[in-house]
Formats: structure tokens, C-alpha cells, sequence
């Protein structure tokens, strides 16, 4: 992964609504969640929501798919372990400490 990809998934991580539609979203799998049901779960009016999605859909944290009348939302797994590899190997230099905690072998917080 590239630096500047990196910053834009970091940077639309950063809002508490966004955060939370991606651990919805995760937590739906592969079969995602209609745009609907992502606002009802995250609290966010429609409009709120489009918003957000469009924000991580454009900067490759999720992705969309239309299936009939509704949009259905995934997160899209392979570029957030990207983006947590990019952190581990490019940022942290794979140092043991941060590894250990990323994998549950210390306890970090």
C-alpha cells in the first residue's frame, strides 16, 4: 500500500459515524448491508449516512454493489489488512512490541 492511499483510509476513519459503519460492516461479512439498514445501526439519517458511505466507499474502505433497488454495502477486506499491514511493516518496522499486541500476545491497553 502506498503512503497517500493509506492517509485517505486513515483520514475517513477518523469520524466516530464512519468507525462505526465499518465495524458494522465487518461484522455483516460478505454479504454486506443495504445503505438502510447501515444507518439504522449506526444511528445516522439517510442523508448522514449517504454521506459517510460515499467518504469510505471513496477513499477504498468499503465497497458498494447495486442489487435491484438497493445499494449493499462490504468492507473491503483486503484493503484494511493492507492498510494494517502498511502500519505494522512501514510505520511500526514490525517492532515485536506493537506485533505482540496486534496479536493478542501482550496485553497493550
Amino acid at each position: 500500500m502506498k503512503e497517500k492511499q493509506a492517509l485517505d483510509m486513515l483520514g475517513a476513519l477518523s469520524q466516530e459515524t464512519r468507525i462505526r459503519i465499518v465495524r458494522y460492516l465487518v461484522g455483516c461479512g460478505e454479504q454486506g448491508a443495504a445503505a438502510g439498514d447501515v444507518g439504522k445501526q449506526v444511528g445516522a439519517t439517510s442523508s448522514r449516512a449517504s454521506f459517510h458511505l460515499s467518504t469510505l466507499e471513496q477513499a477504498g474502505v468499503i465497497s458498494s454493489e447495486r442489487q435491484s433497488r438497493k445499494i449493499i454495502y462490504r468492507a473491503n477486506f483486503d484493503r484494511l489488512g493492507g492498510l494494517i499491514s502498511f502500519l505494522l511493516d512501514d510505520c511500526c518496522g514490525s517492532h515485536p512490541d506493537i506485533r505482540a499486541c496486534c496479536l493478542g500476545q501482550k496485553a497493550c491497553c
